[in-house]
């Protein structure tokens, strides 16, 4: 059951990383620490909320530490992602594929705008967790997901609103 989550957990944490080798350590790094930690896995409790409870507490760990050890700005590398090729072709044609591109930057330039946490709930959101599940994930009340949505989904309209005309 837990191998069942590497494709989400991996697409989780490369969209928190924004690098494709980060995003495989985080991955690998959750899993040490679900095996680790596998005592204090309640049965019966929601396995797929636990493991990417780990993966984003992992995340903001690594995250104080580079923080603490004053690396580089993680926005520009960040902002990397934007040059990830899409996998698949729309219609076949290169100006549908050219556009898709386009937008496809966009739409990660304006997630990686947004600050650590809502980000978090807009890609937790997108990988299909419920409210309450984003809850239980990162700890905090069903109420405070629901206002970091709002505001994160109203920081993407606005910043995506180049679209909408």
């Amino acid at each position: 059951m837990v191998l069942e989550q590497v494709d989400s957990l991996y697409c989780f944490a490369l969209r928190l990383t924004g690098k494709v080798d980060e995003a495989e350590e985080l991955v690998q790094e959750t899993f040490v620490r679900a095996i680790a930690a596998e005592k204090q896995f309640t049965q019966g409790s929601n396995l797929r909320a636990w493991l990417f409870r780990i993966l984003r507490n992992r995340h903001i760990d690594d995250r104080r530490r580079e923080r603490r050890m004053a690396e580089s700005e993680l926005d520009e590398e960040l902002f990397a992602v934007s040059n990830l090729e899409p996998t698949e072709q729309l219609r076949g044609d290169l100006e549908t594929s050219y556009l898709r591109r386009v937008v496809i930057a966009d739409i990660e330039a304006a997630l990686l705008r947004l600050n650590e946490d809502a980000r978090t709930v807009v890609l937790l959101e997108l990988e299909g967790f419920q409210e309450a599940e984003i809850a239980q994930i990162l700890e905090c009340a069903t109420g405070t997901v629901k206002s970091r949505l709002a505001r994160a989904r109203a920081n993407l309209r606005q910043l995506l609103s180049g679209y909408a005309k």
